[in-house]
C-alpha cells in the first residue's frame, strides 16, 4: 500500500474501533514477533507478540475468524490490533497496561 492510500485510509479508522478478522498463516514460527491478521482492507493488521498468551498453543489459529480492536497506528501502512476475546488476550493484560509508561 502506498503512503498515499494509507493517509487517505487513516481517517476512516479509530483507535478503539473493533474489527472481524482472519488469522493469517504465520510466514514463521509461532511465538516469534505476533499474528497477521486479514481485516479486508488494504492493509494488513498485527498483534504483537506481547498482547497474546505467553503460550502459542493458545494464539488463535490461522483461519480463525475473530474480533480485534484497533491499537495502535503510524505512518507505516499497518493496523496494529489487540484480540478481544480474553482467551486471546495475554492474561495479565490489565496489570501489564498499567505498567507501560505513561499508564497511571
Amino acid at each position: 500500500m502506498s503512503a498515499e492510500a494509507w493517509h487517505r485510509l487513516q481517517p476512516q479508522l479509530m483507535l478503539g474501533q473493533r474489527l472481524q478478522g482472519t488469522v493469517l498463516p504465520a510466514p514463521w514460527p509461532a511465538g516469534v514477533t505476533g499474528i497477521f491478521v486479514d481485516l479486508r482492507l488494504p492493509v494488513v493488521g498485527f498483534v504483537d507478540v506481547l498482547l497474546l498468551p505467553h503460550d502459542a498453543e493458545r494464539w488463535p489459529a490461522p483461519e480463525t475468524v475473530t474480533q480485534f480492536e484497533i491499537w495502535w497506528m503510524d505512518d507505516r501502512p499497518q493496523i496494529r490490533l489487540k484480540p478481544v476475546d480474553p482467551a486471546y488476550l495475554r492474561d495479565d493484560f490489565e496489570e501489564w497496561v498499567m505498567r507501560l509508561p505513561g499508564s497511571k
